[in-house]
């Protein structure tokens, strides 16, 4: 994915992207969205990122910073979606 914040954010969204649509949503059918940073300083373009995925669609969100990810990441995203079937 990467070594920096930004291409792992885009990856994270790519896969979301992909495990979504296995399941006939979309980033438009997320609900929640839990952001798991390694260092919180990276918010900032970590929400740019995010913005334009998400492209308007603003479900709950909680970010938290912690002390180490797996695979040492920068960033984890997991979501709740609602399907619309």
């Amino acid at each position: 994915a990467g070594p920096d914040i930004v291409s792992q954010t885009r990856q994270v969204f790519a896969n979301l992207t992909a495990v979504l649509a296995a399941a006939g949503c979309t980033l438009q059918d997320v609900v929640k969205a839990t952001v798991y940073l390694a260092d919180m300083n990276e918010f900032a373009t970590m929400n740019e990122i995010y913005s334009e995925f998400m492209d308007g669609h603003k479900p709950a969100r909680s970010c938290v910073e912690v002390q180490r990810l797996p695979r040492d990441l920068r960033v984890e995203i997991d979501v709740v979606a609602r399907s619309q079937s």
